[in-house]
């Protein structure tokens, strides 16, 4: 199976969202919230670092639970009319 290049949309999402969840961990250490989350310190610090910019879903929810972010704001804060791209807004 061939996988599709990410647009740079896509990694600019990926970004913001490791830059949301790395802020709510705050002075948390990696390894504490990954282990909250049921995922590995590895895997967590890929996605703050934008190395993971699509993971999935229930990965996404897990740490956003265990950092309090609630995954409407984590929409919000990462769709392209958040990030201010004039170009996407509906007319």
């Amino acid at each position: 199976m061939v996988r599709v290049p990410l647009s740079p949309d896509e990694r600019t999402r990926g970004e913001k969202l490791g830059r949301l969840l790395r802020t709510a961990r705050g002075d948390r250490s990696i390894t504490d919230v990954a282990t909250g989350a049921g995922i590995s310190a590895e895997t967590l610090r890929k996605i703050e670092t934008g190395r993971i910019p699509t993971p999935a879903f229930f990965t996404v929810a897990a740490v956003a639970t265990e950092v309090g972010l609630s995954l409407d704001l984590l929409h919000t804060e990462t769709t392209p009319t958040a990030a201010g791209d004039l170009s996407k807004r509906p007319a």
